[in-house]
């Protein structure tokens, strides 16, 4: 046979295959009917793993074996979909304990960020609530999820991920072990400066501190200094106080022109950051299960088997959904080596249909999904 005589023949076969699964498709649709009357769950995955052990022995060598079960598991997965889908339609939609409001009750709230006086943290806060915000400062970030938890602030600022160092690891895992939800996010721009004391030059220093992040971002002119020590602090605005208490000349800290202002310290140089583009995001938690009616950004995290294909079913549910993922970050999980919890950015709404489908699907099919928040 030529090759077009072959691939008219294949053309036949896909046909067939069409029609096949439509009919699949038809019994599917019956099944969720059976199910929503029962009340069985969609995912049985007992049944699954019978059934694709069942077609990959009706193939008649490996490399068939393994493309059948590629093709039923990608067959089943649609199956899924469309029961979820047929749920949602007949409302059975998946139900969030989350309220939608029209705006953040933000007039007369306490407000809690991590760091000092002057610290970037302090500045998103500024710009998201105003300068004339009751607010506090706590040393560490777990403190400023516990002033959540126990009621003394009603909302906190955290930085989450920076463009230029990445992502802030305690916050995620913060994120999953307290019931705090993101209800809001803050941009701004990082302008890391070199302070000293009032008299002070570079020539005097000798020792430099700093964020980690902070002295990462500044590793290119740090390269310039190599006889300058740096020593890591918790916050910038904490490495801004050192200096100041401390009152050696020898010492300087990289942080923001607003910790200059704050502790009376002398900007030697701006700009020392590489990037003119960095910027820090924050996010701004509550410990109410709430989410704006305009939000646009879904935040969840889950855990997966550690088996071939978890992660590709899991996102497949964006996909079918006509979902934007924006970003997936992974955390390892602790006590059990070499598996990982997913943390997914995506666009929509918790009262979206489309969000509601896919979160169904993968709570159903994923370990401890847990909705982040809204924003």
């Amino acid at each position: 046979m030529d090759l077009v005589e072959l691939r008219e023949r294949i053309d036949e076969i896909d046909e067939q295959i069409v029609e096949l699964y439509e009919r699949r498709m038809d019994i599917a649709s019956q099944v969720a009917d059976y199910k929503m009357e029962t009340g069985k769950k969609v995912f049985d995955k007992e049944r699954e793993n019978e059934k694709l052990s069942k077609v990959r022995e009706l193939a008649h060598n490996d490399f068939n074996k393994y493309g059948i079960q590629e093709l039923f598991e990608q067959i089943m997965s649609m199956s899924r979909k469309l029961q979820y889908q047929k749920l949602t339609e007949q409302g059975n939609a998946e139900r969030l304990p989350f309220i939608g409001v029209d705006e953040l009750k933000i007039k007369k709230a306490k407000v809690v960020f991590q760091g000092e006086q002057g610290a970037y943290s302090e500045m998103a806060m500024w710009t998201f609530f105003g300068e004339n915000v009751d607010c506090f400062h706590v040393d560490t970030f777990r403190d400023a999820m516990c002033a959540l938890e126990e009621g003394s602030a009603d909302y906190a600022v955290l930085p989450i991920e920076n463009s230029t160092a990445g992502i802030v690891n305690e916050i995620y895992d913060l994120l999953v072990e307290f019931e705090n939800y993101i209800v809001g996010e803050q941009i701004v721009q990082i302008e890391h400066c070199l302070l000293g004391l009032p008299g002070a030059n570079k020539e005097m220093i000798r020792t430099v501190y700093s964020h980690e992040q902070s002295l990462m971002q500044s590793a290119r002119y740090l390269m310039e200094h190599p006889d300058w020590d740096q020593v890591t602090m918790q916050n910038n605005a904490f490495a801004a106080r050192k200096v100041r208490e401390d009152g050696d000349m020898s010492q300087a800290a990289i942080a923001g022109e607003n910790a200059a202002k704050a502790f009376g310290l002398k900007v030697m140089e701006r700009g020392v950051n590489q990037s003119q583009t960095n910027a820090t995001r924050f996010i701004i938690v509550t410990n109410q299960k709430i989410f704006m009616k305009n939000a646009r950004k879904v935040s969840i995290c889950f855990e997966i088997p550690h088996e071939s294909g978890s992660l590709y079913h899991m996102l497949s549910h964006f996909i079918y959904n006509n979902l934007n993922m924006t970003k997936i970050e992974s955390r390892p999980l602790e006590e059990r080596n070499w598996e990982y919890r997913f943390f997914i950015d995506f666009d929509g709404n918790l009262a979206d249909s489309a969000v509601k489908n896919a979160l169904r699907g993968i709570r159903e099919e994923a370990r401890n999904m847990k909705i982040l928040g809204n924003y």
